[in-house]
């Protein structure tokens, strides 16, 4: 049964997973501070940075500032109403704790959701962001008529250009392996194919509005 109220449902929580619009995060964890066990361990499900004063940062690390808790990320072409048929689908956690990154693979792996975990957590997450920004590219290709071989030239380059901010921006290590994990190279076909953003461009595309 689902707990409306935010406080109950964290109170002595060992895993908490964060999945909420990023411009709400910081609002719920002004809520959660103090509520929270100090060795909870953290997930975030959310697609986006924030942007402010200091410029972009990611959203666990937002989590992890506030509440102080170890973060991880998952990340992936998850199409939730897909996922909720028990269409099968990969996604990505991203984690620096190995042995907690393998605990929440056993805690969300099912037969038609497969998991893998990698320890470059900034860089699973920011793919999520990215992938957003490709496909407004895409959507404006299918609302001009440029045809499949640009849309495809578009998501190639798009690929390479959030592989490069990635090293630009992530602190940690970026290898081109994570970028063909499910965070990646398929939530970013996925996104370009199907997704709200690439629709929304399509539409400005052709009406201009």
């Amino acid at each position: 049964v689902a707990e409306p109220d935010l406080l109950k449902a964290c109170a002595g929580a060992d895993i908490l997973l964060f999945v909420v619009p990023h411009q709400f995060i910081g609002k719920v964890c002004d809520q959660l501070k103090g509520h929270v066990k100090k060795e909870a361990v953290g997930m975030s499900l959310i697609k986006g940075v924030d942007e402010g004063p200091d410029g972009l940062r990611l959203i666990s690390d937002i989590i992890h500032e506030k509440l102080g808790i170890e973060m991880n990320v998952l990340m992936g072409a998850n199409i939730a109403n897909e996922v909720a048929e028990e269409k099968f689908c990969e996604t990505t956690i991203g984690c620096r704790n190995m042995k907690h990154g393998q605990m929440l693979k056993e805690l969300m792996q099912t037969p038609n959701f497969r998991v893998s975990v990698v320890q470059e957590a900034d860089t699973v997450e920011i793919c999520g962001a990215l992938k957003n920004v490709v496909a407004v590219g895409a959507g404006f290709c299918d609302g001009l008529g440029y045809g499949d071989n640009t849309k495809a030239a578009v998501i190639r380059l798009g690929l390479m250009e959030m592989i490069a901010f990635a090293k630009l921006f992530c602190k940690g290590p970026v290898t081109p392996s994570t970028f063909l994990e499910s965070c990646g190279v398929a939530d970013l076909i996925t996104t370009c194919y199907g997704g709200r953003n690439r629709k929304v461009a399509e539409a400005f595309a052709k009406t201009g509005k």
